[in-house]
């Protein structure tokens, strides 16, 4: 097989600092132009600044091995280079000024091509995939894992059997499963053509398909509508199940039913400690600039969206004349934590529900960030709509909801649902179909 120099652009570094480790058994190349765009944001206090300057210490470490223009070896036979620009060559790039570093990227790309170089230009641009497609350049996305929000699995599916194999699973409590039929945790609907029907969960340690967890009441006041929410609170109220993820446009009882399945767990049955609950702050639209006040008080209009889910089930579970009391009595109990992405660095979170809302505005570095804050006994959930995002570097295959359900996929301790139905009004559900 022809060995490729894979050409990679700025904001591939800036996405995934330690793109170059992926590209095995290829060569891989990054203009000068890319350099001085990374040192350009060296001094930003965001996750772009901090993978520019974790980008720049990695190329500037390889530097102490050898000319990086003539090539330093990596790890898993890549060989990584610098490439110096020459927009003064007699050779131009048709209709493409060089006052843009783009251009100078993709004029690097060219001229390897030109030399019989078989060469990709990776970039998570596409405007700039684009032009270098027109100059006859094989180009790529990058993505840190395989597939892409298209390809995620839903969590359950279907399941065609007979009536005699459904009344034998209510009879034994489980099913042997076959290898390779589910992934861990993932959830079946098995129905027969006489109507009969259940829903089971595999289980990968026993290898067995085993039905869900008995909900004998209400979850603070509300109940799972359709199938796929009588999936996620199974896997919310599993506490063997350690991290979930729950995917979904607005209105499908993601953030509802976790915060319902937290006040259960810790207000119930004290299973854990306290509720964590976090949102990215991003705006939706135009900003309206910094908010007065303390910390909490900056917290409280960004966390609306929490205190209303919380109004309505401490209205839906005491009745409307004591929601007020009991809304009073979760608040002052101290066991409800609101924070900001932001300041959960650097914490250990031993005995928490930590539920972390709209993570689609998340970068995969800040959920590893998140996620390794998990302490003993700590359960972690993920809701958002990777189709909705408003952070303007991500996109529905690089954000951290994508990529973490792509990760662990088939780790036992690891569960996710994909909802598609919305239940909070009809307004709603058409809103989401049509607009």
């Amino acid at each position: 097989m022809t060995r490729k120099t894979y050409l990679i652009d700025t904001n591939v570094l800036l996405h995934d600092p330690e793109a170059m480790h992926t590209f095995k058994d290829s060569d891989v190349a990054i203009p000068v132009t890319v350099l001085e765009e990374l040192d350009s944001k060296k001094h930003l206090t965001s996750e772009l600044g901090r993978n520019a300057r974790s980008a720049v210490r990695f190329i500037d470490g390889l530097a102490e091995q050898g000319r990086l223009h003539e090539g330093v070896g990596l790890d898993h036979n890549i060989n990584f280079r610098t490439l110096i620009d020459h927009p003064n060559s007699d050779r131009k790039l048709p209709s493409l000024s060089f006052d843009w570093a783009r251009n100078k990227v993709l004029f690097s790309a060219f001229q390897l091509k030109e030399k019989g170089v078989p060469v990709v230009v990776v970039s998570k641009d596409f405007v700039m995939r684009v032009k270098a497609q027109s100059l006859g350049l094989e180009t790529r996305d990058y993505t840190l894992t395989e597939g892409g929000f298209d390809h995620l699995y839903p969590g359950y599916h279907a399941i065609e059997s007979t009536k005699a194999e459904i009344d034998l699973f209510y009879k034994n409590g489980f099913i042997e499963s076959r290898s390779g039929d589910f992934l861990a945790n993932e959830y079946g609907v098995m129905s027969s053509p006489e109507k009969s029907s259940a829903i089971v969960r595999f289980d990968k340690k026993q290898n067995k398909l085993l039905p869900l967890q008995s909900i004998k009441r209400d979850v603070w006041g509300i109940h799972p509508i359709n199938v796929q929410q009588r999936c996620a609170m199974d896997l919310l109220l599993n506490d063997d199940i350690k991290l979930v993820t729950l995917i979904g446009p607005a209105g499908t009882g993601k953030t509802m039913m976790a915060v319902a399945c937290g006040l259960r767990k810790v207000f119930d049955e004290d299973v854990y400690s306290r509720i964590l609950i976090s949102r990215p702050i991003m705006p939706l639209g135009k900003d309206i600039g910094y908010l007065p006040g303390t910390k909490e008080e900056k917290l409280f209009h960004w966390m609306q969206p929490i205190y209303d889910n919380l109004e309505y089930l401490c209205e839906t579970t005491s009745g409307e004349g004591n929601a007020q009391e009991t809304l009073k009595f979760v608040k002052e109990s101290g066991k409800i934590e609101m924070e900001a992405v932001t300041y959960i660095r650097g914490r250990t979170l031993p005995r928490m529900f930590i539920i972390v809302d709209e993570a689609q505005n998340l970068t995969p570095h800040e959920v590893k960030t998140i996620v390794s804050r998990a302490g003993k006994g700590t359960k972690v959930i993920l809701t958002g709509d990777p189709t909705q995002i408003d952070n303007p570097y991500l996109d529905k295959d690089s954000n951290a909801l994508t990529y973490i359900v792509n990760k662990f996929k088939n780790e036992s301790i690891f569960g996710h649902i994909s909802l598609d139905r919305t239940e909070r009004s009809q307004l709603a559900a058409l809103a989401a179909k049509i607009l």
